[in-house]
């Protein structure tokens, strides 16, 4: 599938979606939307007049993809093209079983991983689910990890506990062992999330992969972990312009 004159591609998640506008191949406009903010859907509604194209990586429920398909079929008359995780696209060969239980969001992320890199890839997405997966340097997915954000983790804290509570503290993530609560419960889980990340890198064994972040909270626990590896905010994006190419 070919790349329009304009397309309005979007990350669906499980809280909310990015997106970015693409006008003759270079991003013009970008920004989030909420279903329960009026505001971020007018920003979204109004950011071109006109569409050639829609793409979609999304995780969300089905109720919540058809109220999205609907809003944008009413905008600009076009029917978004939703991405789905694949056997394999290109070299990128998928393990699970029934491929098309992986999460889009994964599997794009590695087609854009594997797009930049040609050997061995590590792809860490910090988003409401903290993601790693493996790829081999001939393409093989090697397997992955799911584990619980940042949000959920303090989420599930604070609902199976009586007494872990806490409120108006601003506390940022850090390693340091907490001095009250607040920074007991925000210091812990960052220290959980970077902890799971460096483990996964340690048993990945050689050759070292080069790793790739992405994800609301990439950039932070790539800071958090000190280890390297590259930033890149669009991964996802990039991943579905990779997928279009090739549909």
């Amino acid at each position: 599938m070919k790349l329009a004159a304009r397309c309005l591609q979007l990350d669906v998640g499980n809280s909310g979606a990015k997106w970015r506008l693409l006008e003759h191949g270079g991003v013009t406009a970008r920004g989030t939307y909420r279903r329960d903010d009026p505001t971020s859907r007018d920003a979204l509604l109004n950011c071109t007049q006109q569409l050639q194209q829609v793409w979609v990586s999304s995780v969300a429920e089905a109720a919540a993809q058809a109220e999205l398909t609907r809003l944008l079929f009413e905008r600009w008359g076009v029917a978004p093209w939703y991405a789905s995780s694949r056997a394999r696209t290109g070299d990128l060969h998928n393990s699970y079983a029934r491929p098309e239980r992986m999460g889009v969001d994964r599997w794009l992320a590695m087609l854009a991983a594997r797009q930049r890199a040609r050997e061995r890839a590590c792809v860490v997405d910090a988003g409401s689910a903290l993601t790693i997966d493996l790829i081999s340097a001939s393409g093989q997915h090697e397997g992955g990890y799911i584990i619980p954000g940042p949000q959920l983790m303090e989420r599930s804290l604070l609902l199976d506990t009586d007494r872990v509570r806490f409120a108006g503290e601003t506390v940022g993530a850090a390693l340091v062992p907490g001095s009250s609560t607040a920074t007991a419960v925000r210091h812990g889980i960052a220290l959980a999330q970077a902890g799971a990340v460096s483990l996964a890198l340690d048993r990945a064994g050689e050759p070292a992969p080069r790793v790739f972040f992405c994800g609301g909270a990439g950039a932070t626990l790539q800071q958090l972990l000190g280890r390297g590896g590259e930033l890149v905010p669009d991964l996802v994006f990039e991943g579905l312009e990779v997928l279009a190419a090739s549909a």
